[in-house]
């Protein structure tokens, strides 16, 4: 008998990797999400898109826009789901209130990082992050060919 491959108990359901690219990100926190049952159903089998989403802080409270999360085909008829709805997020007073003043006074933007499962709740880590300029595009790119070389010469080399 074969034996089968164990399942990767990786608990991420999606990433913003775009957002590391055009972003420095200088504080991440976690935050919770305010779903929908449909919605919930949709994220245990990975259906988020997080590439155009943002966080906004409107009266206070921190919210989730521009993330798709696409219907199940099995959805109840009654139920008209929106994919790309705003959605709540939950943190504590005192990070939305240093969140706030970050944005407010410095220029910074919050985007949605990556979304993951915590103790079978829906988390999601916003990035406190600074624009990119297209030269300092490019020198992440140099930095990150570099290293991969190097790591390759060092694995050649036996060291």
């Amino acid at each position: 008998m074969a034996r089968q491959k164990q399942k990767k108990s990786d608990n991420t359901i999606a990433q913003n990797r775009v957002a590391r690219h055009d972003y420095f990100i200088d504080d991440e926190i976690e935050t919770g999400m305010v779903l929908e049952g449909w919605e919930v159903k949709s994220l245990r089998e990975g259906n988020l898109q997080l590439r155009e989403s943002y966080v906004f802080i409107k009266n206070g409270e921190l919210w989730l826009t521009g993330a798709h999360i696409a219907p199940l085909q099995s959805a109840s008829s009654h139920v008209r789901p929106d994919p790309t709805r705003t959605r709540k997020l939950l943190a504590h007073r005192n990070e939305i209130d240093r969140l706030l003043g970050m944005v407010e006074r410095r220029g910074y933007t919050l985007v949605a990082l990556a979304a993951y499962w915590s103790h079978g709740r829906a988390k999601l880590k916003v990035g406190l992050a600074r624009g990119k300029k297209s030269h300092d595009k490019r020198a992440s790119v140099k930095d990150r060919d570099w290293k991969r070389d190097q790591a390759r010469l060092l694995k050649s080399s036996g060291g």
